[in-house]
């Protein structure tokens, strides 16, 4: 039976009050509900993107006193940050994976900036601190970013892609620009054992083209308030733990089921939880 990742990214770039203690009881709930990674950013308390990173220590340390959720920090978003401050998550003990991205491209009204001087620092980065990189891929020609640098850099394998969908100025969320991206993923990479794929759209407002993913081979999915809070058309929840339960009823109608943290850390090689 094939096993799904669910990743809940929890909150939304636009919230304005970061409460720990809260993210950590929502994490937790989603965990129960079947997600095994949790996807943060290092926010202030007012939800700006800092290099602090002690308010995502708290929050990390309760969710740490309620489950054994994989734990992913971003090293982007869109922010004013240099690419070192971006990547201070690497340094931090209590964090598995990061994100990674490695390419500029257009969100909406922001441009988000990525040159490829910075990749290369934060592949440095990620590597030398033995974290696990989740590479978010906006457009193809990222791919064969990927390509060219695990031809310079040791990437662990196999190497997780997360192919993003749904915002403005990117790929769309529709099912030849999905048939895309894994046809450009699976010519750079041949050997299908070196790349594992997942899902993530923002704005996403039904089920449909997750379920199109699940059915493509995706391994992962993201699920959260960062990306969107719709449990169906015209219909929004307050609580990221109601959307990790619905996509997890959807993996397991399909003949799925929803692994388990360890079981990531495994598919990852991501070094066993200290308990």
């Amino acid at each position: 039976m094939k096993k799904i990742m669910i990743s809940v990214a929890p909150v939304a770039a636009t919230d304005i009050l970061i409460n720990p203690r809260a993210i950590a009881r929502d994490v937790y709930e989603c965990y129960k509900n079947g997600a095994s990674m949790v996807h943060l950013h290092v926010r202030d308390l007012n939800g700006r993107l800092t290099p602090d990173l002690s308010l995502l220590e708290e929050t990390v340390a309760y969710i740490r006193e309620a489950c054994d959720i994989v734990v992913e920090i971003s090293t982007g978003g869109v922010s004013d940050l240099t690419i070192e401050e971006r990547c201070q998550p690497c340094y931090a003990p209590f964090v598995e994976a990061t994100s990674l991205n490695v390419g500029s491209v257009n969100l909406g009204e922001a441009v988000y900036l990525n040159p490829i001087k910075d990749v290369r620092y934060c592949v440095q980065q990620i590597l030398e601190n033995n974290k696990r990189p989740e590479i978010e891929v906006f457009e193809v020609g990222m791919i064969n970013t990927v390509r060219e640098l695990a031809e310079q850099f040791d990437f662990v394998k196999p190497i997780l892609f997360a192919l993003v969908f749904g915002h403005g100025g990117e790929m769309p969320a529709t099912v030849p620009a999905l048939k895309h991206m894994i046809d450009a993923l699976y010519e750079n990479f041949p050997n299908r054992n070196d790349v594992l794929w997942g899902y993530t759209q923002a704005h996403r407002e039904d089920w449909e083209m997750v379920k199109v993913a699940l059915d493509m081979g995706a391994t992962t999915v993201r699920i959260g308030f960062e990306d969107s809070d719709y449990i169906a058309p015209g219909v929004r929840v307050d609580n990221n733990a109601a959307l990790i339960g619905e996509v997890s009823d959807i993996v397991k109608a399909k003949g799925m089921m929803p692994m388990t943290p360890d079981e990531v850390r495994a598919m990852l090689q991501i070094p066993p939880l200290k308990r």
